[in-house]
């Protein structure tokens, strides 16, 4: 069965990672990235989720795993190195009502992260549903290599352009033509190659042909 996709947002939701080491570290700063509140559970941590805790940006509680650390959380991480004490924090987790991540076995958790590719405000996230890690990644790798930064930069200058698209562009089916028309265009070429201004004249000058135009018939 293909898991659910989902793109969730976390910003001040309580999110705990039990344990701390490499993929407990990895796990918390992939939630701080996102604006979760994230407490990280276990004795010892590494030197990166030290230095997050004494700056202020999680809470680090030095001590074992006791039930009562979930208390509140939306989201778990088990992380640590002990497969059993994972499942056992699955199990408290689901208890109170929180979706669970399990490091190993990762069939023990309710959600996988996902191999994700990250430009600017587009993210592409990439699962096979744990049954090949290293797959995912081989496609994360061929992703990054086809989407560069150019895309977060024409997904920044779409988004900025979207209030005056709606205000001078008011058939629905006009605006969607107006967006085909530049992504077909040589924007992202442009912005490819550093022209952002040259870029954004030509997205102005789309949206002006389509603002004069009358509209077409629904089908």
């Amino acid at each position: 069965m293909l898991p659910y996709p989902i793109f969730l947002n976390v910003a001040g939701l309580r999110c705990v990672v039990v344990g701390a080491g490499p993929v407990a570290q990895r796990k918390a700063q992939g939630l701080l990235s996102a604006g979760a509140a994230v407490t990280v559970v276990a004795p010892e941590a590494t030197p990166r989720v030290e230095l997050l805790a004494v700056e202020g940006k999680l809470q680090w509680l030095a001590e074992v795993y006791q039930p009562a650390h979930l208390d509140g959380a939306r989201l778990v991480f088990a992380a640590t190195d002990d497969a059993e004490l994972n499942q056992r924090i699955a199990a408290d987790a689901r208890l109170r009502g929180a979706l669970v991540n399990v490091a190993e076995p990762p069939e023990a958790g309710d959600f996988a992260a996902p191999a994700a590719v990250k430009r600017g405000g587009i993210c592409i996230a990439v699962s096979t549903g744990g049954a090949s890690p290293a797959l995912a990644k081989k496609l994360r790798e061929q992703i990054e290599a086809v989407v560069g930064e150019e895309y977060a930069a024409l997904a920044a200058l779409l988004g900025g352009m979207r209030a005056t698209v709606e205000r001078r562009v008011k058939a629905q089916n006009k605006r969607q033509q107006v967006y085909e028309a530049i992504l077909e265009s040589d924007a992202l070429a442009l912005l490819r190659e550093g022209k952002s201004d040259e870029a954004r004249r030509r997205c102005e000058e789309i949206v002006n042909e389509f603002a004069g135009k009358p509209a077409e018939p629904t089908v």
